[in-house]
């Protein structure tokens, strides 16, 4: 456990400055960085959990004491005690070479896989040398000072120095679902229970409203969450679907590879077949044909394939969502920043006045961005020697603005001083206040919110300086400027205030008796490859719906835009509460658009579209939206604008915000797929041609066409083939030009199998042809299993070239295509050359010398019999 700082044990019970002044901090500035490598040395990091390491030293014991190993060396074992000392020592040999290469496959798909959790590790938004900087959480120490904002995941137990507003979500800890009210003022008795000490936020919790600043109290094991979880081994991550189904897979394919490995023996000593021979050819039969390899080759596959999407901007947190990927046949997705640029910029400022905005703002649009820029949850943030703002969209473009023409509070243009009293955000009145001190030291409530929300709430508008009633005409009037301005696709914030009489009124009483100021229009277009993503995936079978909280015309707008289908009937969240959960299942058969949601809404559409048999992907960025992306099969959090709860809960994350990223992600979902089944169909063709050939050179009354040594080097060359090559071919060219994949369909489905059992075949008749050719035309036995390995050698490796593709023939996919498979073509080649060429080797494997007529024979006979398989492709394939 790491130590404790000093003062921190009842923290709660110290004032602020106490807390401050101990751990020697200025709550405004943060810790220097000299300072926090100092107590990053002394605590240690920020973490409550022990990584787990993927080592080559520990894949390598892992590998070593597999049994399939343990079996091989009993081979080598017997070949001392029952042949020749060379013997032996050639099985050790290819036995170390089998494992370094299963050792080299396991070790590389593991870092994959391990180095995503890496590429999503979170960070906190805190107070260093004077600036907010965006930290590691692992690398927060007691005493800095972090800047909490809702949505964000408290990394580490801390003292509250300043809040508004602020709600915490602490059921982590407390089991207490509703969200506790937070204040940095108050000081508690040290007895205080832990759910009741309000001054301090813990390590785990969730931030659900407000804001705030709070001092680092204690890290890592010492938080009270690390206290209950205590340091522990991180558990390795579930297995998927796919990988528990391929386990299960393995296990049966296991007993009937063992049962042919006793069969095929004793087959041969009924024959009369020399019983210690047998012995051995079994076996090394079990080791070469039972099916370990499988989770490797899912392994590989999926870890690979996640890896890659993490270099296109998307990072994959479960594995299962690389797997669901290629079975979305909806995709749920939020509007501004995703669909959208993410880049608002203010497009109109409309005040009493028609007066268009322009780069010089009348003093009436002054005033209205003035006030605009004094109601904000958006946070300057500085990051490797540049600021920025972070924040909502629409926060940060107004934010900006303001600055540009010297209008935030503070400023000499500002119409607001320093902040009494805030009112955070919330999805249920759409709408946020701020209470600040006037000019004339009065307090002066500024709202800002959805221009609905902010209309039901006023009684006035303000005219020329003036105030004046508002009745119904002028109500509907404003009414309509909204529409026309959200139906060019803008977005609409309405401004208003009120002075207050008294700081003590609570929200409802302070924000009624409103006066509207006016609106503020911004625009975020469509991104450029947004389009072009909508198309991409309706051609694939997948339909995209708009889930926003904007106004519907401004919806509609950009819904036409990237030509969503459907969009001529957008439903409103209004109107979605009218119905029932039969009928919006019909109704999100005929609308994509959904504008003005809340959290539920976007829940309940999820769920109907799950109710209609639908796989659901949901794209979202803030806390409410986590119970939307929990529900869906694959939840897409934003990496750019979203919070940590978000990408906590969701299984993938796009690191760019860009929904076109989301069409390389399915894209690649469906290229997990594919390589996933041309590499267990080839792996498994492989294995029953094996056993096959095998069991027909005993079952003729003849030595089996392999000898023990043999079959080990054919399986250490057939496994790379089967866990590599597939895992680097690239996607075919109609896989976004197909249907979604039927998640209820089995994985060994019918055509698989058959694949399987043709493919087999084909290297079983070319092989067996080779070899009983060989002894019919009275060579010795030697040279028949010397032609045999050469042709099983060449036959597995035009097996894997024509077995690429399902559907393209080889001539249109190109030679060069996957990346892996022509150098280890040229890797088998050669190898298989110095086998059979040098002397000492090919003594080693049991080989014999092959006159040029017999290399023609081993390499054109199975080369010319799976051919077959590329040509039926010219019928049916692209």
């Amino acid at each position: 456990m790491s130590p404790r700082p000093p003062a921190v044990e009842h923290g709660h019970t110290a004032t602020t400055g106490d807390v401050v002044e101990q751990l020697e901090v200025d709550p405004h500035r943060g810790l220097p960085d000299a300072e926090v490598a100092a107590r990053l040395a002394r605590f240690g990091p920020n973490r409550r959990e022990r990584p787990r390491r993927v080592t080559f030293r520990g894949v390598l014991r892992e590998e070593s004491t597999e049994p399939m190993i343990l079996l091989l060396l009993a081979v080598a074992v017997l070949y001392g005690v029952w042949g020749e000392l060379a013997d032996a020592v050639a099985i050790v040999v290819v036995i170390a070479a089998v494992v370094l290469v299963e050792v080299f496959t396991e070790y590389r798909a593991k870092s994959a896989i391990a180095s995503l959790s890496r590429l999503s590790a979170p960070t906190a938004p805190a107070l260093r040398g004077g600036k907010v900087r965006d930290v590691p959480t692992e690398g927060l120490v007691p005493g800095d000072v972090l800047v909490l904002r809702a949505g964000e995941r408290l990394a580490a137990d801390a003292r509250l120095v300043e809040s508004a507003g602020l709600r915490v979500d602490e059921s982590v800890l407390t089991g207490e679902s509703a969200p506790v009210d937070k204040d940095a003022g108050r000081v508690l008795a040290a007895d205080a229970p832990l759910g009741q000490r309000s001054n301090l936020v813990f390590a785990g919790t969730t931030v659900v409203a407000g804001r705030a600043r709070a001092v680092v109290l204690v890290t890592g094991t010492s938080t009270e969450l690390g206290r209950i979880t205590g340091l522990v081994v991180e558990a390795r991550p579930p297995r998927t679907a796919l990988q528990q189904a391929m386990r299960d897979l393995a296990r049966w394919l296991a007993w009937l590879a063992l049962a042919f490995s006793v069969l095929v023996p004793l087959l041969g000593v009924l024959g009369g077949q020399p019983w210690r021979e047998m012995i051995l050819t079994g076996l090394t039969l079990a080791f070469a044909t039972i099916p370990e390899e499988l989770p490797i080759i899912i392994s590989m596959v999926l870890g690979l394939g996640a890896y890659r999407l993490s270099h296109r901007r998307v990072l994959i947190k479960r594995l299962r969502a690389a797997e669901a990927l290629g079975t979305i046949t909806v995709i749920a997705t939020d509007k501004t920043g995703t669909v959208t640029e993410n880049r608002m910029s203010v497009s109109h400022l409309a005040t009493d006045r028609a007066e268009p905005f322009t780069g010089d703002p009348a003093p009436a649009q002054r005033r209205l961005l003035a006030l605009a820029a004094a109601c904000t949850d958006a946070t300057v943030v500085h990051q490797d020697d540049t600021a920025r703002v972070l924040g909502e969209p629409t926060d940060v473009a107004l934010l900006e603005t303001a600055h540009r023409h010297g209008l935030l509070p503070g400023q000499p243009g500002g119409s607001a001083g320093d902040l009494v009293a805030e009112h955070p955000f919330d999805s249920d009145r759409k709408m946020m206040s701020a209470v600040r001190l006037g000019r004339d030291g009065e307090l002066l409530l500024i709202a800002k919110g959805a221009p609905e929300s902010v209309l039901g709430r006023c009684t006035h508008r303000l005219v020329g300086g003036s105030e004046a009633a508002l009745d119904g005409s002028g109500r509907g009037a404003l009414r309509e400027q909204v529409d026309g301005m959200a139906a060019q696709g803008v977005r609409v914030i309405a401004l208003a205030t009120r002075v207050l009489p008294d700081r003590d009124l609570g929200r409802e009483e302070a924000e009624s008796g409103l006066t509207l100021v006016g609106f503020a229009g911004l625009a975020d277009p469509a991104r450029p490859g947004a389009a072009e993503a909508v198309r991409d995936l309706r051609r694939a079978g997948i339909r995209v719906v708009m889930v926003t909280g904007d106004h519907p015309d401004t919806a509609g707008a950009i819904a036409a835009d990237i030509g969503l289908d459907g969009t001529g009937s957008p439903l409103s969240g209004p109107q979605l509460d009218e119905l029932d959960d039969d009928a919006l299942a019909e109704a999100v058969a005929g609308s994509s658009v959904f504008a003005r949601t809340t959290p539920e809404h976007k829940l309940r559409l999820v769920r109907a579209l799950h109710a209609r048999g639908e796989i659901v992907a949901v794209t979202g960025d803030g806390v409410n939206d986590t119970p939307a992306l929990a529900q869906a099969d694959v939840g897409i959090a934003m990496g750019a604008s979203g919070t940590d709860v978000a990408r906590e809960v969701a299984d993938m994350v796009l690191a760019d915000d860009d929904f076109a990223t989301t069409t390389r992600a399915v894209r690649e979902g469906r290229q997990l797929f594919d390589n996933l089944r041309k590499g267990v169909r080839y792996y498994l063709a492989c294995k029953v041609a094996l056993i096959a050939t095998a069991a027909s050179g005993v079952a003729l009354g003849l030595p089996v066409p392999f000898t023990p040594i043999q079959i080990v080097v054919l399986e250490m060359f057939m496994d790379i083939a089967g866990s590599a090559t597939f895992a680097a071919e690239p996607a075919e060219s109609d896989a976004m030009r197909r249907p979604p994949r039927d998640p209820r369909r089995p994985f060994l489905d019918r055509s698989l199998v058959t694949a399987i059992f043709t493919c087999g075949a084909t290297l079983f008749a070319a092989v067996t042809a080779i070899y009983l050719g060989a002894i019919w035309t009275g060579l010795p036995i030697a040279t028949a299993q010397t032609l045999a390995f050469t042709g099983w050698m060449v036959g597995y490796l035009a097996l894997a070239w024509v077995m690429r593709s399902e559907r393209t023939p080889l001539v249109r996919l190109g030679l060069r295509s996957n990346g892996f498979l022509p150098p280890w073509t040229a890797v088998t080649a050669a190898a298989l050359g110095l086998i059979t060429v040098l002397p000492a080797a090919r003594d080693a494997l049991d080989l014999t010398a092959l006159t040029a007529g017999q290399w023609l024979v081993a390499v054109l006979v199975p080369v010319l019999a799976v051919t077959w398989n590329d040509l039926a492709k010219f019928r049916t394939g692209r």
